[in-house]
């Protein structure tokens, strides 16, 4: 049995009839009107996503090809597919891509750089790019033209293949090619160059294929390349764009630093708590970001220290040799009776910024394609000009930045050239994946150059990042043992997060922790002008290094303790005199606060009943003082290795309760209930919010004001 489509086929090849230019208008004008009453549209425009009248073609013979799949429906709709698509082509007048009589190519380039060229003269079409004029020669084909204007000498086989389609017989009409148009592309996979190859045609079975959308659509980009047009100028060389890079957004991956809360510790068992000071901000950003977002932060995103150290404070200034006071002051916990807070605030001094020395800037940025969103790169370039606002002449600046390799896209430049540090922000685009080795490795070698070239400059690496590592150093204790190695050259690293999804909270601590930089988390450009202008001179000048906090308590007076926040922070008690051992850096102007609830002896609130053979031991030492405690500070002045102590007695009922202690009480409340607030009793959000409001004093910037928003939201969503 002969197969429909092989009969099909047969009438295709028939012989072409010479042309005819009357009845050639005749039969295009008969082919319109068949196409538009056979698409419902005769009347208007029918609605479509497909802009141009090549669009609207090729989504309709699209859609009627895939709703069409049996070898019936296909003999019966296949010729009327090229008839509607040959009767239009002539009049696609609308389309960019240049034309000659032929309807062939003009010079083009096509993405990967092949090259086509159409006929430019009558009488020769060759392609570019050949390697000899032999094989020039062999690939030419003579053409001649009839008076009438048509086509009459010999043409290209793939070119004659379709000559015959057009011609043949299709229904009950006779359409013939009309002499500035041709049909190039096939409707599969196969690109221009192969098309266009002198290689045979596609059979016609395979050419009208049912089509998806997506094929259908690529379909009308390679008739673009070849449209034809009334008349055709002198050839032209275009390029055709390729496609822009779609980057498929990523699942959800956030990580966070963080451990489990602090326990409570019996002071007959465990009498000393040591731990490094935190001035990273990052928690609270990620707090206020997830909730103006309308939903709870993750338990583990919020680190407590960091919600209360996220306010300025104005504690005691220092007086005296040393470039910090702090201030011990003890006030009733508000939310469980029985206890007290041993509040200890710390206040860096604030040298004029005249007096600093000249600044050498790296700019670490990562360009992978994760930090597409406009809450990242684009948040971040629009941060970094805040910041440059604020250096002055002599300080210098660099960019490297890393996607899947790294590269430096400005060499140092003085910060008085706005102009050119701000081009090459701007030209920054994302894309790939995330070599962060790779980048840090050549930021670190720049800023090396650039303190070789300066004389007591101060140079800083900033990293700007989502924490996306995942091309070369991706594990925090790796990375912590590579900045380990660095930071004793002085060259800090401070970490800056932009974005959510893939926010690697861990990665950043690890960095900034051990970069003897800070970490703060950017999520609007108001934060930005907070951590790149206000503070900026706190992180960029250090006022002393490695700030560690001993505090021991006195067993006569305190039964039990709690360090609130400060989980990761945690020291063995031996580390605090062991100067080799890292901790935390302060910066100029600089506050920390860290807030310990303790639980006096007799005290109804007592969690632990007393222990047998201990009771020899409080007697003994009830005969020393009434002090509560001990408080000492060991720090190291930037440059020197060996560290300075500050000590001083906690007693019952020392310092003041002002706005600042208890505005800092409050917040330590807010973070204990966003944690869930296992030692808080019965204490909710309606006292938090009322502890706040009331401590919010001047509040100049509004940060407080913010801050109880925050807990009215986290009230709401939380019910």
């Amino acid at each position: 049995m002969t197969d429909e489509l092989d009969d099909l086929k047969a009438a295709f090849d028939a012989a072409t009839p010479d042309p005819d230019p009357l009845k050639k208008r005749d039969n295009i004008a008969r082919a319109e009107k068949t196409f538009a009453d056979f698409q419902g549209s005769a009347d208007g425009a029918r609605p479509t996503s497909q802009t141009g009248p090549m669009g609207r073609i090729l989504n309709g013979v699209g859609t009627m090809l895939n709703v069409l799949t049996t070898r019936a429906g296909l003999t019966a709709t296949t010729a009327l597919v090229a008839v509607g698509v040959l009767a239009f082509l002539p009049n696609t007048g609308d389309l960019t891509a240049p034309k000659d009589p032929l309807g062939g190519l003009t010079q083009t380039e096509i993405g990967g750089g092949d090259t086509l060229r159409r006929t430019t003269e009558a009488g020769e079409r060759q392609d570019n790019n050949l390697g000899t004029d032999e094989k020039r020669k062999n690939e030419q084909t003579a053409l001649a033209t009839d008076s009438d204007g048509s086509v009459a000498s010999s043409l290209p086989r793939e070119r004659k293949e379709v000559d015959k389609l057009a011609n043949a017989p299709a229904l009950d009409s006779e359409i013939s090619l009309d002499d500035r148009g041709a049909i190039a592309g096939n409707t599969g996979a196969a690109s221009t160059n192969e098309i266009l190859a002198e290689e045979p045609m596609m059979e016609a079975e395979e050419s009208f294929r049912p089509q998806t959308r997506n094929q259908a659509m690529k379909q009308q980009s390679d008739l673009a390349l070849i449209a034809p047009a009334p008349s055709a100028p002198e050839a032209k060389r275009i390029i055709v764009a390729p496609s822009d890079q779609v980057i498929q957004p990523e699942g959800d991956t956030e990580a966070y630093a963080n451990a489990p809360e602090n326990q409570i510790k019996v002071v007959t068992d465990e009498p000393v708590s040591t731990f490094s000071i935190d001035v990273d901000t990052a928690a609270y950003s990620v707090v206020r970001s997830s909730l103006m977002g309308g939903y709870m932060p993750p338990r583990e995103a919020v680190r407590v220290e960091e919600m209360i150290n996220y306010f300025p404070y104005a504690y005691p200034a220092p007086e005296g040799a040393h470039p910090f006071q702090p201030t011990v002051t003890v006030t009733p916990t508000p939310w469980n009776e029985g206890t007290n807070l041993v509040h200890i605030g710390i206040q860096g001094t604030l040298p004029a910024i005249e007096d600093r020395p000249p600044l050498n800037l790296v700019f670490l940025i990562d360009t992978s394609g994760s930090m597409q969103d406009a809450n990242k790169l684009p948040l971040l370039k629009q941060s970094f000009r805040l910041m440059l606002s604020e250096l002055r002449p002599e300080d210098e600046v660099s960019i490297v930045t890393y996607a899947g390799s790294a590269g430096q896209v400005l060499e140092p430049t003085p910060a008085a050239e706005r102009s050119v540090i701000m081009n090459a922000l701007d030209r920054l685009e994302a894309g790939g994946s995330t070599a962060g080795q790779a980048g840090l490795q050549q930021a670190y070698q720049v800023a090396e150059g650039m303190a070789a070239a300066g004389d007591g400059d101060v140079t800083r690496v900033i990293l700007a990042t989502d924490g996306d590592f995942n091309v070369g150093l991706s594990d925090p204790e790796a990375l912590k043992d590579f900045i380990a190695e660095k930071r004793d050259s002085g060259t800090y690293l401070s970490v800056l997060g932009f974005g959510r999804g893939n926010l690697d909270d861990a990665t950043m601590q690890a960095l900034a922790q051990n970069g003897n930089g800070t970490a703060a988390y950017i999520d609007t450009l108001s934060e930005a002008r907070k951590v790149l202008v206000d503070q900026l001179t706190g992180a960029l000048f250090p006022i002393a290094n490695d700030v560690k906090i001993q505090v021991e308590f006195n067993p006569a007076q305190i039964a039990e303790y709690r360090l609130i926040g400060y989980e990761t922070r945690a020291l063995n008690r031996e580390d605090f005199a062991n100067d080799k051992v890292d901790a935390g850096d302060i910066g100029a102007g600089h506050t920390v606060t860290a807030l310990y609830e303790v639980t006096p002896v007799g005290s109804d609130a007592i969690r632990n009943g007393p222990l047998r053979y201990s009771e020899a031991e409080v007697a003994e030492a009830a005969t020393i003082s009434d002090e509560l405690g001990f408080f000492k500070m060991r720090y190291k002045r930037p440059g020197e290795a060996t560290s300075i102590l500050i000590e001083q007695p906690i007693l019952p009922g020392q310092g003041n309760a002002s706005d600042d202690v208890r505005f800092s009480i409050a917040m330590a409340g807010f973070g204990e209930l966003l944690r869930g607030g296992s030692y808080l009793g019965g204490w909710d959000w309606a006292e938090a919010i009322e502890t706040a409001n009331a401590a919010k004093g001047a509040d100049p910037f509004g940060y407080r004001a913010e801050a109880v928003t925050l807990m009215r939201l986290a009230e709401s969503l939380d019910r």
